[in-house]
């Protein structure tokens, strides 16, 4: 059950959904048919009956933040009929998307600031299967970098407490990456359920279409 929108008041949610996604390509083999939805883009893809990137923005949104960032770029993202329950749902659109992860998250760092937010957390539009529940167990870490570990893995979403963001990167293709293995001495794994991967390739999509359970 999503918690209260006050639980999270001071934490802004951002989606990450600017990329070229230029590995989403059909091969020489590959069938596509209608049932793929928009295969220009892999966030445009159907999965399930869904495009790609609203199984991420249904998720965060289901977890209750009062404030949801999705960050966008390369492709515009249909959001005319996501109901956003109790958030607040921003589109941004980075116009430096093609310069990398960083100008993203750094984009959404400066909604989130505008905001008056004193933490975001950061998870991205091309992976389906993080739970609501994985958003809420990160946020409600104390560390000053939480990360979402899956088997003890690490992956999405990350939680970034205000008094990390200037040192986020701002130029390149990794967001809080770069971060992490910096400052370990930072960073609290929160083991969560669900997990962290990703529609990159149209045989990503093609695996997850023909199955019924999620990885």
């Amino acid at each position: 059950m999503a918690m209260a929108r006050e639980d999270f008041r001071e934490i802004c949610a951002i989606v990450l959904a600017a990329g070229a996604g230029s590995r989403f390509r059909a091969g020489a083999d590959t069938v596509v048919t209608p049932s793929f939805g928009d295969a220009r883009h892999k966030l445009l893809a159907d999965l399930r009956g869904r495009p790609v990137f609203r199984w991420a923005l249904d998720a965060v949104l289901a977890a209750g933040f009062a404030d949801v960032v999705l960050v966008t770029g390369a492709v515009e993202l249909d959001v005319g009929d996501v109901d956003p329950g109790v958030s607040r749902l921003t589109v941004a659109r980075n116009p430096r998307w093609a310069e990398g992860q960083a100008s993203s998250l750094q984009c959404g760092l400066r909604v989130a600031a505008q905001l008056g937010a004193t933490a975001m957390i950061v998870g991205l539009g091309d992976q389906p299967f993080i739970t609501a529940d994985a958003w809420q167990a990160v946020a409600a870490s104390p560390a000053e970098i939480a990360v979402a570990t899956y088997a003890g893995v690490r992956g999405n979403p990350v939680l970034l407490r205000e008094s990390v963001w200037p040192l986020l990167p701002i130029a390149g293709d990794q967001g809080a990456r770069s971060l992490i293995a910096q400052r370990p001495d930072l960073v609290g794994p929160v083991a969560c359920i669900g997990s962290p991967a990703d529609i990159d390739t149209m045989e990503d999509l093609q695996q997850w279409n023909s199955s019924t359970n999620s990885p």
